[in-house]
């Protein structure tokens, strides 16, 4: 490995990383709203998109309505509000080259780590060349992570007894095969959470059967892939009126829909029951399949446009068996109860492993952060770890409402530190006794088996990882920048380390 020969490192006031949904928005709020700013967005793979440019799988689409999943900047003027991954991708790069952010964008960049120093008052990240596996270094006043949560490189497979003897294909969707020839193939997709009710109506079309092996039943709710009142109001309305009215809508049936859930699970359950029940053949197992042993949005619900799953099933190109895997054969997968599911591909549909910040190694005068021991400040900052902002968005409505909030905020408070002469802000507990509890209160496995990883959150404000855009817009887009918490000076020096927050139980 060689190291890039820049005389002196590259200075900018902001590094993003990361030129997927939440970085490209983030370099739009930072030009509209700091234009004096300067920013890089640095991405580790050779295309923009994230997720959207990573995910290649049949079928790949967001289970999200566009009119919210989208820009509040930037209309979404296709028919379809449930949309498939290459419109999306398309709309985020068209996003990019209109604002002239896909200028600033450089590919094929990687940051491996980032030190903070006081005595200087800035980061200095070390960035790989992927392409070349040289190195340079980068110095800027803000480190902004906007690398999503999870590994780019690496889904997450458990180990299966026998796999190594299925003499078929066995494939992660996070790394599909280009061209892959399923036409006439039986498959079984294991999983039964958004990638798999999205695989399998899109490859049963062609394969000539595909199985969903579960070992547990997921929530899943039809919902029309056309938004017939936003398709009016287009018709009605100019562009961006009749999209900020369709956002309004859909955001407040978001919300209505999660609260009743919270309020009224076991009627949830049976209004979700019944929908499903008549989409499916007459004396469906519904409740073997279908009936989860958990309350809606105790983990996120799938949604499946126009039912095209339970159309799959009544046509009997799909099916869904509900058991525990005994083995792989040669042949397919033996089950515990003794069914042998024949396969000549076999898709484990089984998750995403979690990662914060792109696994960048973040340092403070010179002692590792150990992102275990922080606490969650406006779902936005790290306890005492400077001028380091960073986007997670939604877990129970669209990511994307979460972007837009937190970087009016962070533009709100760059104006403040400018407006006061301050260089450098830190969030400091109130108190290192302060309980806490796990940062995302969300059941989904990927993130059951991360938690102990993760920072975490308090149990009120400005310490909790708010999930509602209703909160967050008043906390983010309307409150004060300025808080007792949060630590402001005018220039840096270095501090003595603060003891790491005790982490109380607390129930989530």
């Amino acid at each position: 490995m060689s190291v890039h020969p820049f005389p002196t490192p590259e200075h900018t006031d902001v590094l993003i990383i990361g030129a997927g949904l939440s970085g490209i928005g983030a370099a739009y709020y930072l030009q509209r709203d700091q234009p004096g700013k300067s920013f890089v967005i640095l991405e580790s793979r050779s295309a923009s998109g994230g997720t959207w440019d990573l995910f290649r799988y049949p079928g790949i689409r967001s289970d999200s309505d566009l009119h919210t999943f989208g820009y509040e900047f930037k209309p979404w003027v296709h028919d379809k509000a449930i949309a498939d991954g290459g419109d999306i991708l398309a709309y985020l790069r068209q996003t990019a080259a209109e604002y002239g952010i896909d200028r600033k964008i450089r590919y094929q960049r990687k940051v491996v780590s980032a030190a903070w120093s006081s005595e200087d008052a800035r980061w200095t990240v070390q960035v790989q060349h992927t392409d070349t596996g040289e190195t340079h270094t980068m110095v800027c006043k803000w480190l902004f992570s906007a690398a999503g949560y999870y590994r780019y490189d690496q889904g997450f497979t458990p180990r299966f007894d026998g796999i190594e003897n299925f003499q078929g294909q066995v494939i992660h969707p996070q790394h599909w095969p280009e061209n892959l020839n399923y036409r006439g193939k039986r498959v079984v997709v294991i999983g039964s959470g958004a990638t798999a009710v999205t695989l399998i109506p899109s490859m049963a079309k062609e394969a000539q059967h595909v199985t969903m092996l579960q070992r547990t039943p997921t929530y899943v709710m039809s919902l029309p892939s056309r938004d017939p009142i936003a398709n009016l109001a287009r018709k009605l309305m100019s562009p961006a009126k009749a999209y900020a009215f369709a956002r309004r809508k859909n955001i407040g049936l978001q919300r209505g829909i999660w609260r009743f859930c919270q309020k009224y699970p076991n009627a949830a359950r049976r209004i979700i029951r019944y929908a499903n029940k008549v989409s499916l053949p007459k004396d469906y197992p519904v409740d073997v399949h279908f009936n989860p042993p958990y309350s809606p949005w105790e983990q996120r619900l799938c949604a499946v446009p126009d039912g095209d799953l339970f159309k799959s099933i009544k046509a009997g190109k799909a099916s869904v068996v509900t058991d525990h895997i005994d083995t792989f054969t040669a042949g397919g997968i033996r089950l515990k109860s003794g069914q042998e599911l024949p396969a000549d591909i076999i898709v484990t549909a089984t998750g995403l492993n979690l990662q914060l910040f792109g696994g960048i190694a973040l340092t403070v005068d010179g002692e590792p952060v150990d992102l275990s021991q922080k606490v969650a400040f406006k779902g936005m900052m790290l306890s005492d770890v400077p001028n380091f902002a960073f986007i997670v968005g939604y877990t129970n409505s669209s990511w994307t409402l979460k972007v837009g909030l937190l970087c009016e905020h962070f533009c709100r408070m760059l104006a403040h530190m400018d407006q006061h002469g301050y260089a450098v802000v830190r969030p400091r507990l109130p108190s290192p006794d302060m309980p806490t509890r796990p940062l995302l209160d969300f059941g989904a496995g990927y993130v059951q088996r991360a938690l102990s990883q993760l920072p975490r959150q308090g149990t009120s404000g400005p310490w909790v990882m708010a999930m509602d855009p209703n909160h967050d817009a008043q906390v983010l887009r309307h409150g004060p920048v300025a808080d007792p918490c949060l630590v402001f000076d005018t220039a840096s020096r270095p501090r003595h380390p603060v003891a790491a927050p005790k982490q109380v139980a607390v129930s989530a």
